[in-house]
């Protein structure tokens, strides 16, 4: 059922306050983790036989030979045209070196290196995601890494899409794996004779994947909450109707049942229409058994509100991962955007454009973590290393205040450490 609702309802309440992490997930991710933790590979074979249907021996799991001669040239010339568009807002987005000067002639400031070993997720249980090899990979290349390892699930039969293959060799992955799930994230946090450790790991997933991803947090770095998808749009009844529930199905039909797709609407008659249309749309869509687990399970949903200011707030509120904003005045209104993974302007900016093509990376926070995290960039997979280089006169400044704290913190040693510099032996 798609449910209409005022502001200030206790179902839209509880709608914003959805869980980030699934309890059932949460047990089944600990479990696997802890068999992979302490039986390795066959640990990994044994979860891939039962979540994934395939059999295959730990020989099998890295993907090493790769054809694309046969490969659509259309598909090609789709996924080069994204990679050139990604690398390229990846490359403008990277933060450089800086310093300034301190006050006796030193100076201080920042430096970035490239992590040596990193993993990346992409999904693929219900579909190819060669966007999000795009999105995840191609930023860790930009970045510097010099081992990237890529896993994703292969079907039944052990093989993994021949375009999600391709995509990830033109992004940059040095490694690729037919491994999926929970299981894929313990072997490559915990690392295996089949595959490395690596130091960080990246990239959407599932509610189990999710899970996992929070639980190996420690043994390894992690980007983000990035679980099933959602959607936010903010409208005033200025673009078609037809336009917006397109929007809000395009971010149902992911398949998990669990994504939310939220439009706020300044008036109750834009709202009736627009459940209308979401229902007449979705009966012609391909994945329209996926989208009516999303309605059944109230993931769709319309909150009426009096203004677009009003509107604003409860976006804020519920900090999607997408928002979009179609109003007569997109721009002002973006300007009052807080919490939100991702935000589209205007009727001519869909958030499919973000999915696929635009530039920036799609893998964003989900389940109201735009309040705290951002959106993966090139820089996830670099580390930042503050620098100071004082002078002898820059330090005789500041002893006076070094052996102040030294002191009130009982720290005598530390005090000593720069006094000592000015002590005849």
């Amino acid at each position: 059922m798609i449910q209409i609702v005022p502001i200030g309802d206790k179902r839209l309440k509880s709608y914003i306050n959805r869980p980030a992490f699934a309890e059932e997930a949460e047990k089944v991710a600990a479990g696997v983790l802890a068999d992979i933790r302490k039986n390795g590979d066959a640990a990994v074979a044994k979860y891939i036989e039962k979540f994934e249907g395939a059999k295959l021996k730990p020989s099998q799991f890295r993907i090493k030979n790769f054809n694309f001669s046969k490969m659509d040239k259309g598909l090609k010339n789709a996924v080069n045209d994204a990679y050139v568009r990604i690398i390229g807002f990846a490359k403008a987005s990277l933060k450089t070196r800086w310093e300034i000067g301190t006050a006796k002639g030193g100076k201080m400031g920042e430096f970035f290196s490239p992590m040596d070993r990193v993993g990346i997720y992409i999904p693929g249980g219900t579909a190819p995601l060669a966007s999000t090899a795009l999105m995840t990979v191609a930023l860790a290349k930009i970045a510097g890494v010099r081992e990237i390892v890529a896993c994703t699930p292969a079907g039944k039969d052990g093989n993994v899409n021949p375009v999600l293959q391709y995509a990830l060799n033109l992004a940059g992955a040095t490694e690729i794996y037919r491994v999926g799930g929970i299981q894929a994230i313990g072997m490559m946090a915990f690392g295996t004779k089949s595959c490395k450790k690596v130091q960080k790991i990246a990239g959407p997933g599932n509610a189990f994947v999710t899970a996992a991803k929070r639980q190996v947090y420690g043994y390894v770095g992690i980007d983000q909450v990035a679980g099933p998808s959602e959607i936010a749009v903010l409208t005033d009844g200025s673009v078609p109707l037809r336009w917006v529930a397109a929007d809000m199905l395009s971010q149902a039909e992911h398949g998990s049942g669990l994504e939310k797709s939220l439009c706020v609407c300044t008036t109750r008659k834009i709202a009736e229409a627009l459940r209308s249309e979401i229902l007449k749309q979705a009966e012609t869509l391909s994945r329209k058994d996926k989208i009516q687990r999303v309605i059944d399970n109230g993931g769709i949903m319309m909150v009426v509100v009096k203004s677009v200011l009003e509107g604003i707030k409860v976006v804020n509120e519920f900090a999607p991962e997408h928002l979009e904003i179609l109003t007569k005045s997109p721009a002002d209104a973006a300007k009052y955007i807080r919490n939100a993974g991702a935000v589209f302007i205007g009727p001519w900016t869909p958030e499919s454009a973000g999915d696929f093509v635009a530039g920036p990376s799609h893998v964003l926070p989900t389940g109201g973590a735009a309040a705290m995290f951002s959106g993966l960039t090139p820089d996830d997979f670099r580390r930042r290393h503050s620098f100071v280089q004082y002078t002898q006169a820059d330090l005789a400044e500041a002893l006076p205040t070094i052996k102040t704290f030294a002191e009130v913190e009982g720290l005598d040693g530390h005090g000593r450490s720069a006094a000592i510099r000015f002590e005849k032996a």
